[in-house]
């Protein structure tokens, strides 16, 4: 064995990590996508008709399917409260703004999402263990 395939070897379960870690956050964005679709029929269309309530309905759409996978894969339920405050944590933050008349509703639902997802993966950095394996 050389001296690269020693290094190449070492390098394999941190590379397999990496995926394995990636391959978590894609699923959980998986089960938000399919939270937002088959939970959305359940709200009112009156309630969703106010763009403050569509953006903490649709949180809580994806926040359930995503709290459910992370269940279902054994996650412990610190970790998967921690998800679930960052998940509504941009638009509860975004929401000040919004009231406030500086913020619109697409722009209210734009910046919530594109916060959101970085918000995750810091998350997911601060629990590496629960999701670097």
């Amino acid at each position: 064995m050389t001296l690269a395939d020693t290094a190449a070897h070492a390098t394999r379960p941190t590379h397999r990590k990496l995926l394995r870690f990636v391959g978590h956050y894609v699923e959980m964005v998986a089960a938000m996508i399919i939270g937002m679709v088959l939970l959305a029929p359940l709200w009112p269309a009156d309630w969703v008709a106010r763009e403050d309530v569509h953006a903490v309905v649709m949180a809580t759409n994806m926040t359930v399917a995503m709290a459910a996978w992370m269940a279902v894969r054994r996650h412990r339920w610190a970790p998967i409260v921690e998800m679930c405050a960052v998940m509504y944590l941009p638009f509860l933050a975004l929401l000040v703004p919004y009231y406030l008349g500086g913020l619109s509703g697409a722009a209210l639902m734009v910046a919530g999402h594109v916060v959101m997802f970085p918000l995750m993966l810091v998350a997911m950095l601060w629990r590496r263990s629960e999701y670097w394996h």
